[in-house]
């Protein structure tokens, strides 16, 4: 089992839930975030006065998944964020050692 952590704009969320949805993903959490990459954020200008904005609107998702749908999830995720413009997100895949569903009880793949 893995956790994939994905980084995306946030105008790509929808994009990104109806890809998974085709890769039996029962499950996500979304969290509105804020962070900066190789951009390093961007320059606005406000009532006429200019300041930097350092940290950039972003949308966090986490999936676990069976080891078997690591690499499609991963493809899905990276086609369904891309732009192709500085900022698309970033995807990193880490280990899930055990996975519990409180309700029933069950462990590991038959919890996800």
């Amino acid at each position: 089992m893995k956790i994939i952590t994905a980084i995306i704009k946030p105008f790509k969320l929808d994009e990104v839930r109806d890809a998974l949805m085709t890769l039996e993903v029962h499950g996500m959490t979304a969290t509105e975030v804020r962070g900066y990459g190789r951009q390093k954020g961007h320059t606005e200008i406000y009532r006429g006065a200019e300041y930097v904005v350092a940290f950039l609107p972003k949308v966090k998702i986490e999936i676990a998944v069976s080891d078997e749908f690591v690499e499609r999830a991963v493809e899905l995720i990276r086609r369904a964020a891309h732009t192709g413009h500085i900022g698309d997100g970033k995807i990193f895949v880490t280990p899930l050692d055990r996975a519990v569903r409180i309700r029933t009880g069950e462990t590991d793949n038959e919890a996800l």
